[in-house]
């Protein structure tokens, strides 16, 4: 601040050549004795020292000197008046700067020092510089602190000691110097005080620190310039950036103070590279759990690989960390454009994970998604040994022993993590990855648990939402989230984006939205939750094919889905990541419990069905599964059954079914209403000794009829002479070419009606 320079205010006052009638020899103020034609003062206008300046007789015991304009004092101003004097004769004298202090009303302010500090003068002919400092605050370094009553000032000497004494003035200098205290005032303090050069060639870490560590809750200042910070630097005090800083990929700057982006962005000027920073000390920082966005949104032009920007992690990091509030916006470049790569590999079944002999492994980039004979959906390079030959696969393929050609299509991420061995307990909240359908949005470490992505926008992601190239997916929290696809538009059969993936356990979805992606999630672990969700994945075709919404993989898979909205889409259960996919031993498909979800469809072939079991080797069956609840609609034409098998590899085993309970749901444009187990009535009208009862197709995914609960007669049993008979039948099981019907035989011929519920399994 400089009123002279700001307000073009002139402090100084005129010089004694214009004249002394504006000179006073009292207080300055109106009507006060002035030195023009006094006998006390004159004009001398050629001093070998000075050119024209006043000479004094000091005639009283306090001679004064005092400029009769008023020279304005404002809050926070700080001015410096300065004069230099000599002796010609007489005794020496001391003399000061003084003033007087006028308020509102011209009336002095009393109570303030109105004179700077004496200077006793040492000889004649001597020039002596006298000054002082006036202002508003009580500082050091500040002679004469008036507050802020007073408005102005009548400024100039006083001369004190013996009379007779003649001293010589120059002009009088008033200037501001808020400068000298500007430090203090806002209570900064600049690197440049202790050495930093801000050339972008000399190394100011030193002087940043020194900087710091004199700060003592003051705030440092970058001034203007392009700071070098070659080693790591710490700053503990909050920090001003008008320069910015540049620092080696490798080195970081610790703002522990005020640790967000946006102080980050100011201090490098470029918003990946500050973000980059700020997450390395994010990551380096044992201050902050958190790096605040402060809602900032940050354009990006190339995938921001996460471990290359905190080079000393990327063995791993295990500390709760989190990434709040922004928006990263993707813009154009060739660099999200996604390559694709073939090779010959071979495939053992008994190495579930590996292809060996990778024609140019090199070239095949970690997290590539693998695509050949037998490899089912979201399998990825997970490593490769280039030595060897050989890649490591996030999951086993089925059906694909011996040599191929293998396709390997490396998407392009805006947020990459692939680079870390491990990664856990690493969240990020309230922020939108806006990808505009350039790229995908985050890819996980390989290994690692509990990343928790929650009330975020995943938008218009190119091929992928969440992608997990091996187990950094397990226990993954998604929570509130909203998946939009840059599909909307496509029809179903022309879509290939999925929201997200994941390979290993214990994953949580809750309350999120997904809009028309192919698929919405592909989970190939156990122990999974899938509560609260609504993804819908319909079109405008109608009689149109629908995709998998939640294709749920691995036959052993103890998931809950439930209290979902599962819109225009179905719930897969497969086991194509089976190398050996043929029943042998275990539980086969079990434990899946599917409860009060809402499964809604409109203007599809009466052969959709909401949930679809896709067995990829003979001998599987169902093994504990729960279906209840569940709220089945079809609109505009209605389906055959809400459940069915694809059998396109291989048909489940009927006769090996076990605790299937599929039971209190409803049914709306469903032409089979299927349950187990299923309460059917049977009316025989004609005398017969066996009645034939059909299932009527309503035992789930095509059952055998197994077993009979109960058979309950409802009204009289008469025989064919019409008297009511009393009889129990037996019942024969499996009955029929598809044997799903039973036959109950009785004592006698009869006829009238029965209530029978009859299973699936034994």
């Amino acid at each position: 601040m400089n009123k002279a320079i700001t307000d073009g205010i002139v402090f100084t006052p005129p010089a004694f050549t214009n004249g002394l009638n504006v000179w006073s020899s009292g207080n300055g103020t109106p009507g006060s004795p002035t030195y023009d034609g006094s006998g006390t003062g004159a004009f001398v206008p050629a001093d070998p020292n000075f050119g024209g300046c006043l000479e004094i007789l000091k005639v009283n015991t306090t001679q004064q000197l005092r400029y009769m304009g008023q020279t304005p004092l404002f809050p926070g101003c700080y001015l410096q008046i300065k004069a230099r004097v000599k002796a010609i004769s007489g005794p020496l004298p001391q003399v000061r700067i003084a003033g007087w202090a006028g308020g509102a009303g011209d009336v002095q302010v009393t109570g303030v020092t109105e004179q700077g500090p004496a200077t006793q003068l040492s000889s004649y002919g001597a020039v002596h510089e006298i000054t002082a400092i006036v202002g508003t605050g009580q500082r050091p370094g500040v002679d004469m602190p008036w507050g802020v009553d007073a408005l102005y000032g009548h400024f100039g000497l006083d001369i004190d000691g013996a009379n007779r004494a003649v001293i010589r003035v120059d002009d009088i200098k008033i200037t501001d110097v808020t400068g000298v205290f500007l430090r203090d005032l806002i209570s900064l303090v600049d690197v440049r005080d202790f050495g930093a050069v801000g050339d972008g060639v000399v190394d100011d870490s030193a002087a940043f620190e020194s900087a710091d560590q004199a700060a003592s809750g003051r705030r440092v200042f970058v001034p203007e310039g392009t700071y070098l910070l070659a080693q790591n630097t710490s700053i503990s005090s909050e920090i001003e950036f008008e320069g910015t800083v540049t620092m080696p990929d490798d080195k970081m700057l610790l703002l522990t103070k005020n640790f967000d982006l946006p102080a980050y962005i100011t201090a490098f000027g470029d918003e990946m590279l500050a973000f980059k920073k700020a997450f390395q000390a994010l990551l380096n920082n044992s201050d902050h759990e958190s790096l605040d966005m402060g809602g900032r949104k940050i354009a990006v032009s190339q995938p921001i690989d996460m471990a290359a920007a905190v080079p000393n992690k990327q063995s791993g990091f295990s500390t709760r960390r989190v990434l709040r509030i922004g928006q990263f916006d993707v813009q154009s470049s060739a660099a999200w454009d996604t390559e694709t790569f073939s090779s010959h590999a071979t495939y053992n079944p008994n190495n579930r994970t590996r292809l060996s002999n990778v024609a140019k492994v090199a070239n095949i980039p970690v997290g590539a998604l693998v695509q050949g004979n037998g490899v089912g959906r979201e399998v990825y390079v997970r490593s490769k040994n280039v030595g060897a030959g050989e890649i490591t696969l996030s999951a086993p393929i089925y059906d694909a022993a011996g040599t191929q050609v293998f396709n390997f299509k490396a998407f392009k991420y805006l947020l990459d993590f692939s680079g870390f061995s491990t990664l856990r307990k690493f969240g990020m909240e309230e922020i939108e990855f806006q990808c505009n359908g350039r790229c995908s949005a985050i890819r996980l470490a390989p290994s690692g648990s509990t990343f928790a992505v929650a009330n975020c926008f995943i938008s218009r992601p190119k091929d992928r939402g969440i992608t997990s190239i091996g187990t950094g997916c397990q226990g993954m929290l998604i929570d509130n989230c909203q998946f939009l696809s840059s599909e909307e538009s496509f029809n179903v059969s022309n879509r290939k984006s999925i929201g997200l993936n994941a390979t290993s356990n214990d994953i949580k979805l809750r309350h999120n939205r997904a809009v028309r992606f192919l698929h919405f999630a592909v989970l190939g672990g156990t122990n999974n939750m899938v509560l609260g969700n609504h993804f819908f994945q319909g079109d405008s075709i109608s009689q149109g094919v629908r995709s998998a919404g939640l294709i749920m993989i691995g036959t052993y898979n103890s998931s809950t889905i439930s209290e979902n909205y599962v819109d225009n889409c179905f719930v897969e259960w497969t086991n194509e990541r089976d190398a050996n996919p043929v029943y042998t031993a275990g539980y086969s498909f079990s434990s899946m419990t599917i409860t009060d979800n809402i499964f809604y469809s409109s203007e599809v072939p009466p052969w959709f069905s909401y949930i679809v079991i896709r067995p990829h080797g003979a001998g599987h069956f169902l093994n504990g599964v729960v279906v209840t609840g569940n709220k089945f609609r079809s609109s505009s034409g209605s389906i055959n059954r809400v459940e069915r098998v694809d059998s396109t590899f291989a048909i489940l085993n009927k006769d090996a079914h076990r605790d299937v309970m599929f039971h209190d749901n409803t049914f709306h444009g469903v032409n089979f209403k299927v349950s187990n187990p299923s309460r059917l009535r049977h009316s025989q009208a004609s005398v017969s000794q066996v009645w034939t009862i059909p299932s009527q197709v309503r035992l789930p995914f095509g059952g055998k009829t197994r077993s009979c609960d109960s058979v309950t007669t409802l009204g009289p049993l008469r025989n064919s002479f019409g008297s009511v008979t009393y009889a129990a039948p037996y019942v024969d099981l499996e009955q029929g070419t598809n044997k799903n019907e039973i036959g109950l035989r009785w004592p006698q011929a009869v006829r009238g009606e029965v209530s029978v519920i009859m299973r699936m399994e034994r």
